[in-house]
């Protein structure tokens, strides 16, 4: 199965509440923090609300 590596690049200090809860949902908590999702439409819509605080990387 597919998955998303999601790694946090920049600070959530300066992002909306919503980004932060964003952030939070995909379970990451600091800077250079990486997570592996499951490719779906829902990470699919969290990732684009913080793509520009994160980096994405599709595995299989």
């Amino acid at each position: 199965m597919a998955t998303y590596r999601i790694t946090q690049l920049k600070s959530r200090i300066g992002a909306t509440k919503k980004q932060r809860a964003t952030l939070d949902t995909l379970g990451l908590r600091k800077i250079r923090h990486t997570v592996e999702r499951p490719v779906c439409p829902e990470v699919k819509g969290m990732i684009h609300a913080v793509h520009h605080l994160v980096k994405v990387e599709e595995t299989n």
